[in-house]
């Protein structure tokens, strides 16, 4: 017996000598007692809350599954159970603040009812009929309330910091690494009651990045809108469709609706046309805005990618929202300090951040949805002028080999050669490419320096797995298009000269003209850089600037449904807190 005693933690003898001095006053002390020591007793209640151990009570409080296992406990134990949010005879301002955290949670593209709420709400409404003398609220529940908003509390924490959803169980590779360090959730909240102040204990856990309250911001003002059309606007939100294209003067049996809904977005005052159906120049600015919105050249024209855009409903764009607000979450707050490129492949830009400011912005060509290109993070260390093209195995087995079977000076052409393993080129006449199989081809093929090589007059290097590089592009026109997603994966740059000379201006002797000199050799000039440069390529369809405009980009990936999907579902925390 001694000897299992000595083994006994310091935690477990607390746990005794708190179970045994309520026993005490529960067995010994008269009634009196109990309504002038609150504290006490919920203290021994809040105890067996949050131990779980009776099967009686299934781990539930108030019908509710406590989201933490660990910090929970050790919050309490370090506390001797003592109530945080009450004093077992009132509910202070503070208890009432939580409540609000947790129903203003939905502007940080939450769910409140995660965070046990609707709980929450019921025991609030007891507390207030009680004090109006329409029912009692007992110690027990004094326990329950303070034990859900703990609770609440740390899960909040938890999903502002890290994200409610993990990026590494979703389908869509991610591969942006995050060193995130412990939070130690019980010692704010210590500092957060001490204080008075949880709405700044959830605000020092928001992304370090500005863009971050302005995107929450932007998020309450769909919601509104969202609201507002729940209540006023008649009819449906039908999906427009047409056949062509539509311009300013001509009829549409869609103008009506387009032009309502131009309206509900506040793009258009409203007005009584003299022809409902015909699209009139008093809308030609509320399209243009619209298609500024959503990332679409603001001509005017209404075409099918500005039909996708007036089909977004305020519904549409509230879940646009949250799933983006998350994705923030998950990055790396250290980003925001350094030396950066920048790739948001969903608004096909790249920028080059350096000490906060944008020294580039380009438009740059990504992945086809089957060749999408992926999420991650690595370092930029080298660049090469007048590259050579290695042709990937599938490229060359799908649209190379094919194309020389039409043309039997497609290389040529080209400015291709066949090479061996080791590098020497073979003669392309010696091979029967009728009767080549594609799929044991044994050679590789090349793209020699020049103008029309497929990764132009430079590429931008970031050793990643998936092979994936920056580089100038022959297809200038391109870059004009509207949905440039367009490559096998990698990401074509429109202003790679630009580029080149930021990476290479700490060395004075790589001007303009040298730049432009090496882009046009006839062997590859391989540039080592002298530091590392992050670069970032991910995927954020929906952001808001500095001055309270929001931007909502095609999901040209569906990358957003499953990221919604996960945050719909109900939290499952236990193993993480």
């Amino acid at each position: 017996m001694l000897n299992s005693l000595f083994f006994w933690t310091f935690k477990d003898m607390k746990k005794l000598y708190i179970s045994s001095f309520v026993l005490f006053i529960v067995v010994f002390l008269p009634h009196k007692s109990f309504s002038q020591n609150p504290q006490v007793l919920i203290s021994g209640f809040i105890r067996n809350l949050i131990e779980m151990d009776s099967p009686e009570n299934g781990g539930q409080v108030y019908d509710q599954e406590l989201f933490s296992s660990v910090v929970i406990k050790r919050f309490y134990s370090d506390r001797f159970f003592s109530p945080t949010w009450s004093n077992g005879i009132v509910l202070p301002e503070i208890a009432y603040e939580m409540r609000y955290e947790i129903q203003q949670i939905k502007f940080d593209g939450l769910n409140p009812t995660d965070y046990h709420l609707n709980a929450i709400n019921a025991l609030f409404e007891k507390y207030e009929n009680s004090k109006n003398a329409n029912g009692d609220f007992s110690l027990s529940d004094f326990a329950a309330l303070d034990v859900l908003l703990t609770d609440a509390y740390i899960l909040i924490s938890s999903h502002l910091y890290l994200g409610k959803v993990n990026p590494e169980n979703l389908k869509a590779e991610w591969n942006i690494q995050r060193s995130a360090p412990e939070l130690l959730i019980d010692k704010r909240l210590v500092e957060a009651i001490v204080n008075g102040n949880i709405r700044k204990s959830f605000e020092e856990l928001y992304p370090s990045f500005s863009i971050y309250k302005r995107m929450r911001d932007g998020l309450r003002l769909m919601y509104e809108h969202q609201e507002r059309f729940e209540e006023k606007y008649i009819g449906k939100w039908k999906r427009l469709k047409i056949d062509k294209s539509i311009k300013v003067g001509e009829a549409h049996n869609q103008i009506e609706e387009i032009r309502s809904r131009l309206q509900f977005w506040n793009f258009v005052d409203q007005y009584f046309p003299k022809e409902e159906k015909v699209y009139d120049s008093l809308m030609v600015e509320g399209i243009k805005t619209l298609q500024r919105r959503h990332g679409l050249v603001a001509d005017g024209v209404i075409g099918q990618e500005t039909i996708h855009a007036l089909n977004q409903s305020p519904e549409d764009l509230v879940a646009t929202a949250k799933v983006n607000l998350e994705r923030l979450r998950w990055l790396p707050a250290a980003l925001k300090e350094q030396e950066l490129i920048l790739v948001n492949t969903a608004n096909f830009q790249l920028d080059f951040i350096s000490k906060r400011d944008t020294v580039l912005t380009s438009k740059v060509i990504v992945g086809k949805s089957y060749h999408s290109t992926p999420q991650f993070s690595a370092e930029m260390s080298y660049l090469v002028f007048s590259p050579t093209w290695t042709v990937p195995n599938s490229i060359t087995r799908n649209e190379i080999i094919p194309s020389i079977r039409k043309n039997p000076n497609y290389l040529a052409s080209k400015n291709m050669n066949v090479i061996t393993n080791s590098g020497a080129i073979v003669n392309p006449s010696t091979i029967d490419w009728q009767k080549i199989n594609p799929r044991n081809f044994p050679y590789m093929i090349r793209q020699e320096p020049g103008e029309q090589n497929s990764l132009g007059l430079v590429k931008f290097m970031f050793p990643n797995k998936y092979s994936v590089y920056i580089h100038d592009t022959p297809s200038r026109s391109l870059f004009a298009r509207e949905d440039r997603a367009l490559s096998h994966g990698c990401i074509r740059i429109e202003k790679p000269q630009e580029l080149a000379e930021l990476l290479l201006a700490s060395d004075k002797q790589w001007t303009s003209d040298k730049i432009k000199e090496s882009m046009g050799l006839k062997r590859e000039k391989v540039v080592n850089l002298d530091r590392k440069i992050p670069v970032v390529i991910f995927y954020l369809t929906y952001w808001a600037d500095s001055t309270g405009h929001q931007f909502f980009r095609k999901d040209i990936y569906d990358r957003d449904s499953e990221v919604l999907k996960v945050l719909s579902e109900a939290p499952k925390e236990k193993s993480r807190i």
